[in-house]
């Protein structure tokens, strides 16, 4: 996994050096001292090395979205797992509440959670709560 830097392009900047940055670099050389050299210089010659930049910056945006797509690809990966791992807590948590324990709960996520912050309340509170209400009526148990 890779980390975020203040400037993400800072970083994709960092992967595209070597063979492929020295290329560029003789590209754009070689553009200028033709430009230079000829008063007139051919429109054809000319297109095709900016066509030739063109595709060597292409082929380096590419080469960036799939490395980020991976690193997506792999933090979905973790939060599906996360997301699982969540609501077997969230079940089990339930089956060990009473249900005297899950009606207070319920009359409590219904007075004290407005509509617009209802999902993140849904997400956070119940687990907490039923926690709180597992551990008081259960004793030390394990």
């Amino acid at each position: 996994m890779f980390l975020q830097s203040e400037d993400p392009m800072r970083v994709r900047s960092v992967r595209v050096q070597g063979h492929d940055e020295m290329a560029m670099k003789l590209l754009f050389w070689e553009l200028e001292q033709h430009l230079k050299s000829s008063s007139g210089a051919s429109v054809v010659a000319i297109d095709n090395k900016i066509e030739q930049a063109m595709d060597l910056v292409k082929s380096h945006l590419m080469y960036a979205v799939r490395e980020e797509v991976e690193v997506l690809k792999e933090q979905i990966k973790e939060l599906i797992d996360r997301n699982s791992q969540l609501e077997q807590e969230n079940t089990l948590l339930k089956t060990l509440a009473s249900p005297e324990q899950m009606a207070q709960f319920q009359a409590q996520v219904q007075t004290t959670s407005p509509p617009a912050a209802s999902s993140t309340a849904a997400v956070s509170g119940p687990t907490c709560a039923l926690a709180q209400a597992a551990s008081h009526t259960s004793g030390p148990s394990a």
